[in-house]
């Protein structure tokens, strides 16, 4: 039988590991307007290259006198006639900053906010998007490394499942570990989508889209036209704002089809709705 201090031990192990664990939540959050003033007209005060990503992006810290912070500032503008890739040749090819704007903007339109704001700006005489840090992140990589398992798994899944259904719809060439973050409340954050909003009228794969938010679902079917060519006609190019709405068209078919299958309790879900308020910081950082 385990002696006293050996199970003294082990109930202080325990709470230790569920202390680390608690979700931690920011100490300021700012809404989205205020947050797009603040990357449009904050001075920038320092800049250093990012090692991580193949786009030569930066990391900027800004200042408007009263908060300081940190943005994403990405320049790569690239088109090519012909690129190919692992996946095989793709005509019409763009790697451009501009679709960083373009997936925090659709983001917004859709109601899901997992995408930080991002907005045009000149930095030393180049064009890019800046795009708000979002502090005390954790890669996906880094979180399968150390084995950090959210405390509400399902929750957890289920925001994996929303970003699955957005990538889908830009045709997201590029979400990989190191572009999807982990916040200390344990919200998911998508970032860096310069290879998203691809010319195909196909998904990317249909066997992603597994579940999906409620409200995702009737915000997918409300999007039209209309509803993009505004917000989105200064990122993307007619073609591609029409292959938007051809994926959107195959995956609200493929979860119609799920649901006259499985039944909605099996594939739709509620996931409470999440407000447009990005972190300024954390009190605490358990990642470190």
């Amino acid at each position: 039988m385990p002696s006293r201090n050996l199970l003294t031990r082990r109930r202080f192990s325990l709470m230790a590991a569920s202390a680390a664990l608690a979700p931690a939540e920011p100490t300021e959050s700012l809404p989205a307007d205020r947050v797009e003033k603040f990357l449009s007209e904050a001075k920038v005060v320092s800049s250093k290259p990012l090692s991580v990503g193949i786009t030569g992006t930066r990391r900027l810290t800004l200042s408007d006198g009263k908060l300081t912070h940190d943005a994403h500032f990405q320049s790569i503008d690239e088109s090519k006639t012909s690129f190919k890739s692992p996946r095989g040749s793709e005509f019409g090819f763009r790697d451009t900053y501009k679709f960083n704007i373009a997936g925090y903007r659709l983001d917004r339109i859709l109601g899901i906010h997992m995408v930080p704001p991002s907005i045009e700006r000149s930095q030393g005489g180049i064009t890019g998007s800046f795009t708000w840090w979002i502090p005390a992140a954790l890669m996906e990589v880094d979180r399968m490394k150390r084995k950090i398992e959210p405390p509400d798994v399902h929750h957890y899944n289920q925001q994996i499942f929303v970003l699955r259904v957005f990538d889908e719809l830009i045709y997201n060439a590029d979400r990989n570990l190191q572009n999807q973050l982990l916040t200390p409340d344990y919200k998911v954050w998508m970032i860096d989508h310069t290879r998203g909003f691809r010319l195909h009228h196909d998904l990317k794969s249909v066997k992603d889209l597994d579940k999906c938010d409620r409200r995702l679902l009737a915000a997918l079917r409300k999007l039209d036209k209309a509803a993009l060519k505004s917000p989105l006609e200064n990122c993307l190019r007619a073609i591609e704002i029409d292959a938007i709405l051809r994926r959107r068209d195959k995956i609200v078919a493929a979860f119609e089809k799920r649901i006259s299958q499985m039944g909605e309790s099996q594939v739709l879900f509620d996931l409470p709705p999440r407000p447009a308020a990005y972190p300024v910081a954390y009190a605490v950082n358990p990642w470190r």
